[in-house]
């Protein structure tokens, strides 16, 4: 059950010549791949393009009746070897992951199949995670273009330009023989906007067709001799072929003004940051009419040296918005215009930040200064008082300009030293788990082993678990990446007195850890522990199924237990515990850490997401409630007059609805524990304040909605006792008071 249902806009897909598109650019992207004529698309779901692969899933019906195969790849390696069908086939095909981890784990394919190259066009649509919102390592897709040959692709952030730079991708790929790559940000992704729609194409060649017809040329495989003639032909041959073909159909674009004396280059993908810093700054409308010159890299890899130079030519410098490191784009244009002979100025990281994302306030303030030194302007006119463009605005849009900020303040207008007083005052807010998911509970019962044994060495995998490594845990020593928890702690493989814990989801299981991680402790005899976080889905990325996942499905294969997979690979010391019974959870901890046995010991901790069974279970609640059907809703609470002030069940939990309020007893200062509203009645808190051996403040209570005659009549009488229980209690105090 993914996140989020794509059944109802998975109609749009229908859509034809001559209709309008209206939605988010994911659905767009999948309406162009159909547009396009692909014969088959895969890929795995990661942030920002996890949607897209929901979208397809969903969307199943739609690619049946045109003849498109799809697949939920099991790694990003799997669905870049999916390309293999465009190798001698004149087969179109996408794929798709997040980058860069996914495009780390798909490299060895997509190196052989950029090597090869390709008879169909090949897409490779990856989702660019960079930036302040990124949670992976900072590094761009630019680089893995560069070393296999691949173009790249960076389309401005509207639909039509996105749905137009898919389709082109295709004809680019066959012209060239090279697969393409398009990369799309966050902001792309979930961006909303319409495009005139085109009729779906079922693929020229079948799939089918294909297999009953077979082609080999091994001149296509990456075999002596053939992988060095590979590499003159993509000098000789398909670089030359790719330079024409975007330059026949102008790719790039040439957008504002004609002439000046400065411009502004910038990667497509930024397109609409640096409008909005131009408007910002009185220097263009919300629409993007601006007198300045604008060149558009929506080919960010291979550059186009006639374009450049002719674009710089009459300029006396320029501004270049490449952002992250290292300024690949930046090098290259200062050696074509040098090789050229001009004396263009390229004003790039020497303005803007070497690293980090260029959001509107940092391209805003590099824009104001660019504009006040190089282009001849005063400070005040490039902040606001730049010449009108003439231009007119569609009926019913307001003429007003934003009005300028300060470039000396941050995106929220405030003055730096304003910024850094509130940063100093306001805590620091890190990621952490959702209310009442089942991986905090064995994360708590580590915390309180390790409370008793003494701390271990912890290797982390990727997933929602990772939170483990921030407050109030503080778990975890180091993560190499998506299924490679054990594997992280595979040099700890040697005789000592105490034994590591690595920690792996079920995604991260079935990603790249059943061989990496359990086959590799089965051959090498590892005497370690392994903790697998099994919450039926593939939480982290949107809850997609597994072969694990619990449900049914009707077009893929559920129910294969981690267990079964587990001991078929030669693990004999498996352990199933419930997450949320932290007692259990440690002393199953406890008895993989202290067991004489030796090898391989895995713990299953099991539980679904709490986070896709709210958002299955919500629904049908409200649906009771309208109805006047009567629910009962547990919650849990804790007794101001018995809690002790002492927090230890927010430092051991961490649970969102765990919070404090102030202390009911006058002659005590310290607040009390207090469950808010939000609480979905996992139980944790009270079994770890259990576990830890706390106190006996917490209690369970039923919330009824639309309760019955019987409901009402049981309430009044527990009214009236619990009332007279209190007025003996009242007068006895009142006797002692005297």
């Amino acid at each position: 059950m993914a996140e989020r249902s794509f059944t109802q806009e998975a109609d749009k897909l229908r859509l034809g010549a001559g209709e309008t598109f209206r939605g988010e650019a994911i659905l767009a992207v999948a309406k162009a791949l159909l547009q396009s004529g692909i014969a088959y698309v895969g890929g795995y779901q990661g942030a920002p393009v996890s949607h897209l692969m929901d979208v397809l899933a969903d969307a199943e019906p739609v690619l049946d009746e045109l003849g498109v195969h799809f697949e939920a790849s099991a790694s990003e390696a799997t669905a870049g070897a999916m390309l293999a069908a465009s190798v001698n086939y004149p087969l179109r095909g996408a794929v798709t992951w997040k980058s860069t981890v996914g495009t780390n784990v798909a490299s060895d394919a997509l190196a052989n199949v950029a090597s090869g190259g390709v008879t169909g066009g090949a897409l490779v649509i990856v989702g660019e995670d960079y930036g302040e919102g990124s949670s992976i390592m900072q590094e761009r897709t630019h680089a893995f273009a560069m070393k296999s040959q691949m173009w790249l692709l960076d389309p401005r952030p509207n639909l039509t330009a996105i749905v137009h730079m898919v389709e082109k991708g295709f004809e680019l790929s066959e012209a060239s023989h090279t697969p393409v790559m398009l990369e799309l940000r966050i902001r792309a992704c979930h961006v909303y906007g319409r495009f005139e729609a085109r009729d779906n194409r079922r693929p020229p060649l079948g799939l089918a067709q294909a297999m009953a017809n077979p082609v080999r040329d091994t001149g296509r495989i990456v075999l002596p001799p053939a992988n060095f003639a590979h590499e003159h032909e993509k000098i000789a041959e398909r670089l030359p072929a790719a330079v024409a073909f975007i330059k026949r159909h102008r790719l790039n674009e040439f957008l504002g003004g004609a002439v000046g004396p400065c411009g502004i280059v910038v990667q497509g993908g930024l397109y609409n940051t640096l409008i909005r810093a131009l408007e910002l700054l009185g220097r263009s409308d919300a629409f993007g009419n601006t007198d300045l010159p604008i060149y558009v890299l929506n080919v960010a890899y291979p550059l186009i040296d006639d374009e450049i130079v002719g674009f710089c030519a009459d300029k006396s410098s320029v501004l270049l918005l490449e952002e992250g490191q290292p300024n690949y784009i930046e090098q290259a244009f200062n050696h074509i215009l040098r090789r050229r002979g001009l004396g263009t100025r390229v004003v790039g990281k020497d303005l803007l930040p070497m690293a980090g994302e260029y959001t509107g306030a940092v391209v805003r303030d590099a824009l104001a200064r660019y504009l006040a030194q190089d282009a001849g302007h005063s400070a005040e006119q490039a902040e606001g008082q730049g010449a009108d463009t003439g231009t007119e605005k569609s009926a019913g849009q307001g003429t007003d300009k934003a009005a300028p900020v300060a470039p000396g303040h941050n995106a929220a207008g405030l003055d730096p030293s304003v910024a850094d007083s509130l940063a100093a005052t306001v805590p620091a807010r890190p990621a952490g788990f959702c209310t009442g998911c089942p991986e905090r509970p064995v994360f708590s019962a580590m915390k309180l082993l390790e409370a008793e044994m003494g701390p271990f060495h912890i290797s982390c995998d990727i997933g929602c678990h990772l939170f483990s490594i921030l407050p109030p845990f503080n778990l975890g020593n180091t993560t190499m990446g998506y299924g490679l928890g054990w594997a992280g702690a595979s040099a700890f493989n040697v005789p000592a007195d105490r034994r590591t814990i690595s920690v792996m989801g079920d995604g991260g299981f079935w990603h790249n850890g059943l061989a990496s991680g359990v086959g590799n402790a089965v051959f090498n005899r590892n005497d370690n522990v392994l903790v697998i976080i099994d919450n039926s889905y593939s939480a982290a990325t949107g809850g997609q199924d597994l072969l694990s996942s619990r449900g049914d499905n009707p077009r893929r294969s559920t129910r294969h237990t981690i267990q079964d997979a587990l001991k078929g690979v030669g693990v004999d010391w498996v352990r199933t515990v419930d997450t949320y019974k932290v007692s259990t959870v440690k002393a199953t901890l406890r008895e993989a850490l202290t067991t004489r046995h030796k090898g391989p010991k895995v713990i299953v901790a099991e539980n679904e997401c709490m986070l896709t069974k709210q958002r299955r279970e919500k629904p049908l609640v409200k649906q009771r409630l309208a109805a006047g059907e009567r629910v009962v809703r547990e919650r849990f609470g804790v007794d101001a007059d018995t809690c002790t002030g002492d927090h230890s069940c927010i430092r051991l939990s961490g649970c969102p609805s765990l919070t404090v309020k102030p202390n009911p007893d006058p002659l005590r200062d310290s607040p009390v524990a207090h469950v808010t509203d939000d609480c979905v009645a996992c139980g944790l808190c009270g079994e770890v304040a259990h576990a830890a051996r706390l106190c006996p403040s917490f209690y369970r209570a039923d919330v009824i909605q639309n309760p019955g005659p019987w409901d009402r009549r049981l309430a009044r009488w527990r009214g009236r006792v619990i009332g007279f229980l209190q007025a003996r209690a009242d007068k006895a105090r009142a006797r002692v008071a005297f």
